[in-house]
């Protein structure tokens, strides 16, 4: 069963190129990105997250959830592609 963000996105990613889905497998967070969300990691895991750090850091989870969606329509769109 496709989760509904999944189905949102599907109109977006049916439009997809061979550049536009390798761009988006591309897709990194830069070092500084990258700290910030490890230090969040670590602080939900010793149970120590602020309120503002708790919300920032389940944005940033929901944030990983729709790249990643978005990755792997991505994928199986290239691989349709070359089928």
């Amino acid at each position: 069963m496709l989760s509904y963000l999944d189905r949102l996105l599907d109109p977006l990613t049916d439009t997809l190129t061979p550049e536009s889905a390798t761009a988006l497998l591309a897709l990194r967070v830069d070092a500084e990105l990258e700290t910030r969300i490890d230090e969040l990691r670590r602080k939900a895991n010793e149970g120590s997250l602020t309120p503002a750090e708790d919300a920032e850091y389940k944005d940033v989870i929901e944030a990983v959830d729709v790249v990643s969606i978005l990755q792997a329509k991505a994928r199986r769109s290239l691989s349709q592609q070359v089928a």
